[in-house]
């Protein structure tokens, strides 16, 4: 039996989880989420807890057991706790700035780069070159960071442009004149 798949899910205080027709709902205080779950997984409410338990051993359903259990997990997190990623911005004369839900990046390019913001995300700026994406769904948070990211890599030779805060930066050697 799938190691995650088997482990239940605890229910905070202030949530609520209903199951209609393999709809999962759950709610919290900082919002609502929904994930419809395959038919092979069967996902129920026990002592507080959300266990899901699959049909058959097959290997695709073993598989969703894992996934749909993790998919289920992170909902209950994102209406509790909720999401965020933070991104680094590296380079001279980089400006950002946040108006409304538009992220707007002068970073290099001939004209400013807007990004707007998806229904359930926000934009925040702690530093004048940090990003903070904030929201519940941590795959619309992920999303939105790695397209943030993909507008300007990071160049290997100075470092400049856009990475994740945890993620190391490898510099190249630059040519050397030769004697």
């Amino acid at each position: 039996m799938s190691r995650i798949g088997r482990a239940p899910i605890a229910l905070p205080q202030g949530v609520t989880f209903e199951n209609k027709d393999n709809l999962i709902t759950v709610k919290g205080p900082l919002g609502t989420l929904t994930q419809k779950v395959d038919k092979s997984i069967d996902v129920a409410l026990e002592n507080g807890h959300i266990v899901c338990t699959r049909h058959s051993d097959d290997k695709d359903h073993r598989a969703l057991h894992g996934l749909y259990r993790a998919l289920i997990h992170n909902m209950v997190v994102g209406v509790t706790k909720g999401f965020e990623k933070s991104l680094i911005v590296s380079g001279v004369g980089y400006k950002l700035q946040v108006t409304g839900n538009k992220l707007v990046m002068n970073i290099g390019f001939s004209h400013p780069v807007e990004v707007v913001a998806p229904a359930g995300i926000q934009f925040a700026l702690p530093q004048p070159l940090e990003i903070v994406v904030k929201g519940i769904d941590r795959q619309l948070v992920g999303q939105t960071a790695a397209t943030i990211k993909a507008i300007k890599p990071v160049e290997p030779y100075h470092g400049y442009g856009i990475h994740y805060k945890d993620e190391p930066v490898i510099h190249k050697e630059g040519k050397r004149a030769t004697k």
